[in-house]
């Protein structure tokens, strides 16, 4: 049973034709039990975007002669807590620190001489959508065998099995360059340390967001851990996936049980938490990161993330990074705005590498930012790679004579339910379901439009739905792919279905139909994130093939071999030099003289 509120609501204030109105009833249920925790999300909100407001600001100051830059910045550090700054970061190396200081604080220090600049320290995102010690192997040994059926479409296009499985056996040859001996570091969201295609490769960790030596892909707050969306994990995988590592994890129907290979799957893993379960960071965190990365051994840091504007403390660091000794080559994600123009850091001239997308047919992706700053495309569309285990769904309906087809919105609960169909009509407030609806429970069906499908979620829950089901209304979507907005331990099963489907479904109401969702721990994901992981799995294989070379000298070999657009011959804007191409760029990798020599031209 479920009861009813009446709230009386007099609109005496109102003068209106024939005299004041009587009052409106407006009739609501009261919530269902446990349904209105403050948990539960509210409204959906917009991506994290360059307007979000900067984490305090980036000051630079002139270096003193002779001066040990510890000290200095030390120095520097307690003139800013005497203007009541409160420091965040100390940045020796580049005569920097991150602070956060009051308006007026700010203005007075700005008048300090020994004050070069100071900028924002601005948000950055991920686009889902930071002489070097010795390089070592990791001390794993990584399986040389696996299956065919881990080969995706992306690791075909870039050519990455002609390396190290030239007659398509399934088999790693025997000396082939798999990115063993080289470190590469994934400055992202962080990783899941128990998924089986990453944890062998693993040899290091930190964590920008938490300050610990811990980067796994969650925060902990008041007691309660919630779980970032694997970003960072589908980024590590498409690196360096370990070949046969996926047998016995969950994949959808169709995939192979090996799960995935990554395109250098004997490379080391090096990972850099910068962005929080939200998907958003801070430059001084990419600033340490891509620092601590080099001093970690890598060659190369991949960035699926970026901000819409430079920042001249952030391009001072990528190109230290870049100069010092053989340098660190950093490998960056255009961005997914679909705009002339590329985020940053990828658009730091030379020390950074652009990455756009394209799909598995090599077409440019209209989401991929461009520009003259462009080096490569990668495959970035539909890219399958691992995901936090479970953390991606699969889901199942069945409504009627025979299984209905169905997409999971992002973010739905995983479980099963079985239960009497109500129709809740577009789902705008807890009344939509009507009378039929009660607190023991049913399945809610739902139409598409008007509001955000988290509110709509959220007010069939509280009218005691236990699963939903979306119906589209627009024919050429399908199913649909639909989100939550966000995470939340409130939410139920919940599926999307096409309009066809729908309205099929609104027929059996009051029959028992039963949604399913469960985990696996692979998904396709889109974006230039995607993409820039192919490069950087690319970039492994070279200097796995040549451990002399620079990385100028690896970026040179990329961009030369790279397989030109037919579109628009030569270097552009969409399309950079081309597709990365591995057996292309290994193959002239081992031509170049002793130490590199002269920069191969384009």
């Amino acid at each position: 049973m479920k009861r009813w509120l009446w709230l009386g609501l007099g609109l005496s204030g109102l003068v209106a034709c024939g005299g004041d109105p009587d009052p409106i009833d407006v009739v609501l249920p009261q919530a269902c039990p446990g349904t209105t925790d403050q948990s539960l999300p509210g409204t959906a909100s917009s991506a994290l975007s360059a307007q979000e407001p900067a984490d305090g600001v980036l000051i630079t100051f002139k270096p003193r002669v002779a001066a040990n830059a510890l000290a200095a910045t030390a120095d520097f550090a307690a003139a800013v807590e005497r203007e009541g700054g409160t420091v965040k970061r100390r940045f020796p190396g580049l005569h920097m620190v991150s602070a956060r200081l009051s308006p007026d604080a700010l203005a007075k220090l700005k008048q300090n001489p020994d004050v070069l600049f100071v900028e924002p320290n601005r948000r950055v995102r991920a686009s889902g959508l930071p002489t070097p010690p010795p390089v070592v192997s990791w001390q794993g040994a990584f399986s040389t065998q696996g299956s065919v059926g881990e080969y995706t479409e992306g690791l075909k296009l870039v050519q990455a099995p002609q390396v190290w499985d030239a007659n398509n056996d399934g088999i790693l040859d025997p000396g082939a360059p798999t990115g063993e001996g080289v470190k590469v570091c994934v400055i992202d969201s962080g990783w899941d340390s128990k998924h089986p295609e990453l944890k062998a490769a693993f040899v290091g960790g930190k964590d920008f967001v938490d300050r610990d030596d811990d980067p796994t892909d969650q925060s902990e707050a008041q007691g309660i851990v919630t779980v970032g969306g694997g970003h960072g994990t589908h980024v590590a995988a498409t690196i360096l996936a370990q070949f046969g590592a996926g047998s016995g994890g969950r994949v959808t129907p169709g995939q192979d049980p090996n799960g995935v290979v990554g395109v250098a799957p004997g490379a080391s893993l090096l990972v850099a938490r910068v962005l929080d379960v939200k998907g958003g960071g801070s430059t001084d965190d990419v600033i340490e990161a891509v620092q601590w990365c080099q001093s970690q051994g890598a060659r190369i840091a991949s960035l699926s993330l970026g901000a819409d504007g430079s920042s001249e403390s952030e391009q001072i660091a990528f190109e230290r990074v870049w100069n010092n000794g053989n340098g660190l080559l950093s490998i960056a994600a255009s961005g997914n705005d679909g705009t002339n123009g590329v985020a940053y850091p990828a658009g730091y001239l030379p020390s950074v590498m652009a990455v756009g997308a394209v799909n598995a047919q090599g077409e440019y992706a209209e989401f991929s930012q461009f520009g003259p700053q462009l080096s490569l495309v990668a495959p970035g569309v539909n890219v399958l790679s691992a995901t936090v285990l479970g953390a991606a769904s699969l889901s199942s309906l069945e409504a009627g004579p025979a299984p209905i087809t169905s997409s999971p919105l992002s973010f739905t609960a995983q479980g099963s339910y079985t239960g009497r169909l109500v129709n809740c009509g577009l789902g705008t407030d807890r009344a939509s379901c009507g009378e039929s609806a009660t607190c023991d429970g049913f399945v809610a069906y739902v139409d598409r439009g008007d509001i955000f499908f988290e509110e709509k979620a959220r007010n069939v829950i509280e009218a005691g739905a236990r699963a939903i089901i979306i119906g589209n209304n627009v024919p050429e979507d399908g199913d649909g792919a639909f989100t939550l907005g966000s995470a939340s331990t409130h939410w139920v099963p919940t599926v999307s279905v096409s309009l066809v489907s729908g309205a099929a479904i609104k027929k059996l109401e009051g029959q028992d139909v039963t949604v399913n969702i469960t985990g696996v721990d692979y998904q396709r994901e889109s974006g230039t994130s995607m993409a820039t992981p192919h490069v950087s799995g690319v970039a492994a294989l070279v200097f796995s093939a040549r451990p002399d070379l620079s990385a100028a000298h690896v970026r040179a070999v990329l961009e030369k071999t790279a397989l030109d657009d037919t579109e628009t011959p030569g270097v552009d804007d969409k399309y950079g030099h081309g597709i990365v191409q591995a057996a292309k760029a290994v193959e002239l990798a081992r031509t170049l003289p002793e130490g590199g020599g002269p920069l191969p031209l384009p």
